[in-house]
């Protein structure tokens, strides 16, 4: 949820495409060395200090940034951030935790509420909360050592064309139970919750809906409805979602409630698709330092900025979601086209870090095999 070309507002979507990190960001994952790990203490709280050199930020492949905002942290922090992007947000855990001996970086950008505890449990992550972290933030923290910090915010839910619906003369779907009536038959597509961050959290959407009684009968419903299944976020929506460019067959998709944002009629006072907000997951990502970077100090720094308003400000029209600080004035239009969901599904850190790995051998069970 692998993106590789430039975003722009008129023409991608959320979470779309990974955008190119200035010209010094570089996408090695052989610029690990065995004795990474020996620049120096962290530290807890406050300000990240001088670093300078070149720090290295692990994320995910949606990770964006625009040029002029990163270049200005360049030029002020002395610092050269260069990129590893190992794949979404559940494959870039797993890398943390399989390379903790010998870190891919300094700090990681990119780990959700549905990675959070497993990242913070494996101990691949140095307490450091940054000074000037917003309070609409804090409400988002995970765990009690200080290790995650929220970055951004946003609502997993399935998206719909309404075009195809208005032409096909069918009403649209509401609800998560409305998916599996027979008027929905073959519409919907998600993304596998094994390979896919969304499609986690997604998921999880339905075990806080159907309780762990009830959400593989709700999955068995879905899979006896027609519903296909994605590895990743890019094939769902651009080529099987019948509302995005690649014009697929099917008007049901599983993507975030910013993406009719992207998707405006040719005035621009509405969307050719919308998020069905009773189907919602609230999904937030966390920054953090890496246990044994090698510029600690720099880490420290990249977090900080991650979390300036330079950096929240650009995070709608970069990254399609919503920046952590709230009071971060957003772009033109999204209170009506981008809007959260008033009362997503949610699951606590614990509780996902707990059954996680059950619930997806079950949904597994239930769907794939």
């Amino acid at each position: 949820m692998t993106r590789t070309i430039a975003r722009t507002r008129t023409s991608r979507t959320p979470r779309a495409l990974v955008a190119a990190v200035g010209a010094t960001a570089v996408l090695a994952l052989a610029a690990c060395s065995d004795d990474a790990g020996s620049g120096g203490d962290a530290a807890s709280s406050g300000s990240g200090g001088a670093g300078g050199g070149t720090v290295t930020l692990v994320t995910h492949d949606s990770f964006a940034v625009s040029d002029d905002v990163l270049a200005a942290f360049e030029d002020e922090s002395g610092l050269t951030v260069e990129q590893v992007a190992p794949g979404d947000g559940g494959a870039l855990v797993n890398q943390l935790v399989l390379t903790r001996d010998a870190p891919l970086g300094d700090a990681v950008f990119g780990v959700d509420n549905t990675f959070a505890s497993r990242a913070i449990d494996e101990g691949v992550l140095e307490p450091y909360t940054p000074a000037g972290l917003a309070e609409s933030a804090v409400r988002y923290a995970v765990g009690d050592g200080g290790e995650l910090t929220p970055v951004d915010v946003g609502d997993v839910c399935i998206n719909v064309d309404h075009a195809w619906f208005d032409d096909a003369g069918i009403p649209e779907p509401v609800t998560l139970e409305d998916l599996t009536q027979p008027e929905y038959a073959d519409l919907l597509v998600v993304t596998n919750p094994a390979t896919s961050s969304p499609g986690l959290a997604f998921l999880l959407a339905t075990v806080d809906a159907f309780g762990e009684d009830g959400y593989e009968a709700y999955w068995a419903e879905l899979r006896d409805n027609g519903l296909k299944v994605a590895d990743g976020w890019s094939d769902a929506y651009y080529v099987d979602f019948s509302g995005s460019e690649g014009a697929g067959p099917r008007p049901l998709v599983l993507s975030y409630s910013t993406s009719p944002a992207f998707t405006p009629t040719e005035d621009g006072t509405a969307s050719t698709t919308g998020a069905l907000l009773d189907t919602c997951f609230r999904q937030v990502e966390y920054a953090g330092v890496l246990a044994g970077a090698e510029n600690p100090a720099g880490a420290r720094q990249l977090v900080d900025f991650l979390v300036s308003e330079a950096f929240q400000a650009d995070v709608p029209e970069q990254m399609y979601v919503y920046p952590a600080d709230d009071s971060v004035e957003l772009p033109a239009g999204w209170a009506e086209l981008a809007p959260l969901a008033d009362d997503p599904w949610d699951l606590a850190p614990e509780d996902i870090s707990a059954h996680r790995d059950e619930w997806i051998q079950a949904w597994t069970a239930t769907v794939v095999d």
